[in-house]
């Protein structure tokens, strides 16, 4: 079973040479620590940040350059800033290749709901709805069960929807998912989980063809 760093090392290797990715809050952000050295990739944070590198060291923190997350980030030489109205433009315009977040739910026809828990105080959706609703490519990252063992891909939604048939792919510490029409196609296990594992802890349709071979992370 994988752990967070484990999940953004796969997710990294879904991201090709000339890409702009957008990294949401949480896993997502570590996906910049493990992309491939050969390929060029600008990561773009929606506070108005394009050319993000991976997380400083212990030491090196600048507390005025940081992600959406409000966590501390490098630049890589050409990096730029710029302000909201720019940032929103470039999603909005269909200008990021790949968008990467994460989320509390997902269900079998590719809904996702990331941004409210119930009886949590929270401001708002944020800049998640405006990236669901024109990225054509999002890739989630996430745990495939709560912490109570409950499944969180799911037949339907229970929390609030960020966005409606918009995923589609999941990466999670149990397995790799495709989305389609007729629910979660089971791609690869993570290493020493059984595809019955993964059965039981889905609640969505789970579709499983041929050998399900191990990932390689």
């Amino acid at each position: 079973m994988l752990d967070k760093n484990g999940i953004a090392k796969r997710i990294a290797k879904e991201v090709q040479d000339g890409y702009y990715v957008n990294l949401g809050i949480g896993i997502p952000t570590l996906v910049a620590n493990y992309v491939r050295d050969d390929i060029e990739v600008e990561f773009q944070s929606e506070n108005g940040v394009l050319g993000m590198g991976p997380f400083p060291f212990e030491g090196d923190e600048d507390a005025d350059i940081i992600n959406a997350g409000k966590q501390t980030i490098t630049t890589l030489p050409g990096a730029s800033f710029f302000d909201s109205a720019t940032s929103f433009s470039m999603i909005r315009g269909k200008h990021v290749h790949l968008t990467i977040l994460g989320a509390m739910e997902v269900a079998e026809n590719g809904d996702i709901a990331n941004w409210k828990i119930p009886g949590r105080m929270v401001k708002g959706m944020g800049g998640a709805m405006d990236l669901v609703a024109s990225a054509e490519n999002i890739i989630v990252a996430m745990m495939h069960t709560n912490k109570v063992g409950e499944s969180k891909l799911l037949k339907k939604c229970s929390l609030p929807l960020t966005g409606v048939g918009c995923v589609k792919k999941i990466v999670t510490n149990m397995a790799v998912l495709e989305v389609t029409d007729d629910g979660f196609k089971l791609l690869e296990r993570a290493p020493g989980v059984s595809v019955e594992a993964i059965k039981n802890a889905t609640e969505g349709r789970l579709i499983v063809e041929g050998d399900i071979p191990e990932m390689d992370v």
